[in-house]
């Protein structure tokens, strides 16, 4: 499932700071072709806004929020994604004057969009978005959030807009049969978390859901817990450095395995490759999954998703609340460089809606721009004022980005998540209308014909396809689109029956973020953090050497280490904490929820400390 990827589509999900950028260069927005369009094989595309940077530079003007009434103290939030988003609602309820500048739209890499030119007969346009949501029971700091953010009807606000999947489908290609399994909950057990506990739990689910050698799945199993039950230092040190890749064995194993526990896990749900991925981050993410799944730590069920397309189950209930917080936003504005004078941040030089060249200033900043983009705008006096900041230079980014197919027949798919496991460009789906009981998507978007949104999240952009054998990249729109259609088909109509036809399909549309495809240069302004062997050591905090300037984004040292809107959640609060010890505040300190930690493995990651201090493995490590 990606979204986590949050995985933050992770994979989570989520991916999850606010879209402002350093350079200006605005998205491409290109709708759908028809079904007749798609089939002929003709593409429709929009054109490309022109370059903020190819702007004459008009004088610059000052642009400070508005005067914060007396006694209180003005922060410009830069970025309005999850974690700008987060930090804005935390700091307005403790009495701030906030203003949040975003380039794109609220939301970030979280929001869904409208589909240009769709909507017919007073229907809405149809919904699209950057990646579909995901949003685990591991999450806590994003639940909490979710429920003081009050929905019409909703006890709990938004929160209660979340519904959880009652299944989730591995589809296979080539002939072999597709694999459903049941999310158990709610009403599930919790069961115990010895290590004899999580042999036999680990061991059942994968003989059931996954054909492997038997000697296979019991190293695996070994691997497994290994990992669990090595002490934190054991995970910094060693497992930090380890990618996934050498921690399984993959090399040795077969395919199947290779396949499906080595790239399959990391590249579905982390979003990164499992030659280089950090045993770290995989296991403890997994170690999340498996405690959740078993009914341990859990805010709610494994799989939950939002009943209606996130902007209107979420984001813009959020909005209305933070404006009646007092919070004000300056949508269509670039950041373009974070000044530093006298031990300070000076101001912050933005481009306005019009390209005006002007200067932010408040008495605290908090930077809520995704890593990539943040970095560009950190001017090099302030670099040099904390060094921290030049290891975020090291932090590296990858393409995980949504399409959405628009059927006029609902498929007969699953009641949940899809993962193909043998696409090569890792693919992961939802249909999302029987999700959303509050529409009817017929009668509420589009032209009236559309049944179904099939939102899928293509992961891998660098591996040669199966129509063009050409990488995603390498491929135009449309080529991206047929060819993910084509490996969807590969793996749902390969033993016997047809679930997706071509006569149903009426339209499709790609992330607006991806521009260029078929090009030498294409571009992404929507990449997510990948963790690579090693990183986990350059993510910084969010509090830094400079006094007013504060860093929120899920590449921020939070408990979550992985590219998600729980660690763009966690982050945004750290980040206001910092802030309040800074200025001297009495107002409540964020409450920053930690990962659940398994009480039942705590000693034997005690006598893992002991061995790992003594130079030796770890007691479940036989090699």
């Amino acid at each position: 499932m990606a979204g986590t990827g949050d995985t933050d589509g992770g994979t989570d999900g989520g991916t999850d700071g606010g879209t402002g950028d350093a350079d200006g260069t605005a998205p491409a927005g290109t709708p759908g072709s028809s079904r007749r369009t798609f089939i002929a094989g003709a593409a429709a595309a929009a054109g490309t806004l022109p370059a903020l940077g190819t702007l004459a530079a008009p004088a610059a003007a000052a642009a400070g929020p508005p005067p914060a009434p007396a006694g209180r103290r003005s922060v410009a939030v830069l970025g309005g994604g999850v974690a700008g988003l987060t930090a804005a609602h935390e700091l307005a309820e403790r009495g701030y004057a906030v203003t949040v500048y975003e380039r794109r739209a609220l939301g970030g890499k979280a929001r869904s969009m409208d589909v240009p030119g769709s909507a017919r007969g007073g229907r809405r346009p149809l919904p699209a978005e950057h990646g579909f949501r995901f949003i685990p029971g591991i999450y806590h700091n994003l639940p909490d959030t979710m429920r003081r953010i009050p929905f019409p009807g909703n006890a709990n606000g938004v929160w209660d807009n979340l519904v959880a999947p009652p299944e989730m489908m591995f589809a296979r290609a080539g002939g072999r049969e597709d694999l459903r399994a049941p999310i158990p909950w709610p009403g599930h057990s919790p069961a115990g978390l010895s290590p004899e506990e999580l042999r036999r739990a680990l061991t059942g689910m994968l003989e059931s859901l996954v054909r492997l050698p038997a000697h296979e799945t019991a190293y695996f199993v070994n691997r497994v817990l290994v990992f669990l039950t090595s002490c934190d230092e054991r995970r910094d040190e060693v497992w930090e450095r380890t990618p996934w890749w050498e921690f399984t064995r993959a090399a040795r194993m077969s395919t199947e395995y290779q396949r499906i526990l080595a790239v399959g896990i990391t590249r579905n749900i982390v979003a990164t490759k499992a030659e280089e991925a950090s045993t770290r981050t995989v296991g403890t993410l997994g170690e999340a999954f498996v405690a959740n799944a078993l009914g341990q730590g859990a805010d709610g069920p494994p799989d939950r998703i939002l009943n209606l397309p996130t902007n209107e189950a979420w984001i813009d209930p959020w909005e209305r609340h933070l404006r009646s917080l007092g919070v004000e936003f300056r949508i269509g504005w670039t950041v373009r460089e974070v000044r530093y004078g006298d031990g300070r941040v000076s101001g912050v030089a933005v481009l306005d809606p019009d390209g005006a060249r002007r200067t932010v200033t408040a008495d605290h900043y908090v930077s809520a721009l995704p890593v990539e983009h943040a970095r560009r705008t950190w001017s090099p006096a302030l670099r040099a004022a904390d060094p921290m900041l030049g290891r975020c230079d090291r932090l590296r980014t990858d393409w995980m980005t949504g399409i959405q197919f628009y059927l006029t027949e609902r498929a007969p798919l699953v009641h949940g998540h899809l993962n193909c496991i043998d696409s090569p460009w890792s693919l992961t789906a939802i249909q999302q209308a029987e999700h959303w009981p509050a529409r009817d998507f017929p009668a509420d978007y589009g032209d009236g014909t559309v049944v179904d949104c099939l939102s899928v999240d293509v992961s891998e952009w660098d591996r040669p396809g199966i129509l063009y054998g050409k990488t995603a990249k390498q491929c135009t729109r449309e080529e991206v689109a047929r060819e993910v259609w084509a490996q969807l088909k590969a793996s749902l109509n390969d033993t016997g029956r047809t679930l997706l036809a071509d006569r149903t399909l009426h339209s499709w549309f790609l992330d607006p973020g991806v521009d260029g495809l078929g090009t030498p240069e294409p571009t992404n302004q929507d990449e997510l953090l990948i963790h690579p062997t090693g990183t986990f050591h350059d993510r910084p905090s969010a509090g830094t050497r400079v006094p007013n300037f504060f860093l929120s984004g899920d590449y921020v040292a939070v408990d979550i280490d992985l590219a998600t809107m729980e660690g763009a959640n966690a982050s945004a609060r750290a980040a206001v904490n910092a802030l309040l010890d800074r200025d001297g505040s009495g107002a409540a300190r964020c409450a920053v929820i930690p990962r659940h930690r398994p009480p039942e493995l705590e000693a034997a990651k005690r006598h893992d400390l002991w061995r790992y201090r003594l130079g030796l493995r770890n007691v479940f490590d036989l090699g």
